[in-house]
């Protein structure tokens, strides 16, 4: 961070000339880019901003115009301020035109009533700038050691919040799109007060630029994310405003975050990788042509070819904690269900998801039926993994062809998502009527989902957290009765003209007209998707 002029008049080669501020003495708080001395009146052509001007005065003009002039043109290209040694052509104190110019303008000016060698201001002073940024690139490199560390380590976000927290002194949180907490650090404060409020707290702070200081709120925040898809963004609860090593510290920490999400690799087999490997790659259409995916299975003794493909998902039914070797119970679920499908004799690519969920793609011979190939998969794998392990298996559609397991992996997905939460104890799930709200709550994490409902409510979710408002009920209410009026003032208990009013507010604050069916349809999945996302944060 550059000296100020207040610290610039600190020094003990400025202390020895006795300054004196005659004018801008509010300004003192003007960072110094460097030192310049100069005797010509038309020194401000040679400037780029943020100089500190030295002179004697012995070349600037007599007519007080001309002076007042001189100091109108260092302002205007953004000098620091101006310090004048009286004595060889201003005796005792500067001609009243250049203070009154400079007191207009807010520029700062100083007078030496000692003779002082320039050289020695300008030394000590270049010297300190000079020393601030040897501590700044000594900064910058600690952090790049320390996050390419963490970075190299794979850390959980926990672990890299913790260290953010360690280098500033200050709390520090991570949030989703839905500005739900994911991850948080007081840095020894109160959690309950630092958290309490967050999400109403957090939709009035939207900075415009990727990293930016809200001093309202006192937030550093600074988007996360990578490869054009952002999911979330850090935040740093600063006192002031924030030095430049926070901004630096802000944004390497967001880059480790995002570099970890892109990196996360469970701890499997090499064969659970392989096949895993396989999978996503069906899924996400890394394989040019469906011959290469079933040349691949075919290479790790899973034949796809000619046969009925059903895609299975296995889900424990309590939450897997990753700060607890997370990990490693999925990959042990990995590699009990792979055994149960070797027991049954039943071929299959077996591999992690994602952090909670294993993904099977079963493919039976044309003859065998479905339901009695997962009954056994499910009651060895009961077995298998041991017992009080409890898990739900949700099965996707039968299909035919390797282009169509996508469609089946994510019915399976969705029957698993909505199962965990319910589960009844029957061996396996199928696709039953999951709706809107089923479909909702398998996209909660959906970057996508979350801006569309930021996109449709955040104008009304913002009017409301700002003044402690209620139109959001009324809206649910409002869609939840049919968009029957009378109905909805009635549950809101509410007389018709006064729930008549809100809802022109209503239409007013979103700029949409709530007798428009498609425009109510949006804003009803937004809300029920609102409704996932605090649900879940719960």
């Amino acid at each position: 961070m550059l000296p100020t002029i207040a610290d610039v008049l600190a020094l003990d080669t400025v202390r020895r000339g006795s300054p004196r501020v005659v004018a801008g003495a509010d300004r003192l708080d003007t960072k110094v880019r460097w030192v310049h001395v100069g005797e010509i009146a038309d020194i401000a052509h040679l400037l780029r901003g943020g100089e500190l001007v030295l002179t004697t005065g012995v070349a600037l003009p007599e007519d007080p115009e001309k002076l007042a002039d001189y100091i109108g043109e260092l302002s205007s290209v953004g000098a620091s301020g101006l310090i004048v040694e009286l004595g060889r052509r201003f005796v005792r104190e500067l001609p009243r035109a250049v203070v009154k110019s400079a007191e207009e303008l807010g520029f700062p000016v100083i007078v030496l009533t000692r003779e002082t060698p320039f050289v020695q201001i300008t030394e000590s002073v270049h010297e300190r700038i000079i020393d601030i940024q040897l501590e700044e690139l000594r900064a910058s490199e600690q952090l790049h050691e320390v996050f390419t560390e963490l970075s190299v380590e794979g850390a959980s976000p926990a672990e890299v919040l913790a260290q953010v927290a360690r280098l500033s002194g200050r709390p520090v949180l991570l949030e989703n799109l839905a500005h739900q907490v994911l991850a948080a650090e007081s840095a020894g404060r109160d959690a309950g007060a630092l958290l309490a409020g967050w999400e109403t707290r957090s939709r009035t702070v939207a900075p415009a630029e990727r990293t930016a200081y809200d001093p309202a709120s006192g937030w550093l925040v600074t988007t996360v994310g990578a490869r054009g898809q952002d999911w979330g963004r850090l935040i740093l609860l600063c006192d002031a405003a924030p030095s430049p090593r926070d901004m630096v510290l802000a944004e390497r920490a967001a880059t480790t975050l995002a570099l970890g999400r892109l990196l996360e690799r469970h701890q499997e087999s090499l064969e659970r990788q392989a096949h895993g490997t396989i999978i996503t790659g069906i899924l996400t259409h890394a394989y040019a042509d469906p011959d290469e995916a079933a040349a691949r299975a075919r290479a790790v003794g899973v034949p796809l070819t000619g046969r009925k493909l059903i895609s299975v998902v296995i889900r424990p039914t309590e939450h897997i904690d990753q700060a607890l070797d997370g990990q490693a119970q999925l990959g042990e679920l990995a590699e009990a269900t792979a055994a149960a499908c070797r027991d049954a004799r039943l071929p299959a690519l077996v591999g992690a998801l994602d952090q909670e969920r294993v993904g099977v793609l079963l493919p039976l011979p044309p003859r065998t039926q479905a339901e009695p190939a997962l009954t056994s998969l499910a009651e060895r794998l009961r077995v298998l993994w041991g017992p009080g392990s409890a898990f739900v298996l949700a099965a996707g559609s039968v299909v035919e062809s390797i282009r169509d397991v996508r469609r089946s992996f994510l019915e399976a997905e969705q029957v698993a998502d909505v199962a965990v939460r319910q589960p009844d104890g029957r061996p396996f799930y199928r696709l039953p009527d999951l709706r809107l709200r089923g479909l909702l709550h398998l996209l909660r994490d959906d970057a996508r989902l979350q801006t569309f409902a930021e996109r449709e409510l955040g104008p009304l979710l913002a009017h409301d957290a700002q003044r402690g408002g209620d139109l959001t009920r009324i809206l649910r209410v409002y869609l939840d009765s049919g968009r029957n009026k009378a109905v909805a003032a009635q549950k809101a208990h509410l007389s018709r003209p006064a729930f008549y009013d809100r809802l022109r507010r209503l239409e007013r604050i979103l700029d949409t007209d709530l007798d428009d069916v498609e425009s109510c349809l949006s804003l009803h999945v937004a809300l029920l998707a609102l409704e996932s996302f605090r649900r879940e944060s719960r």
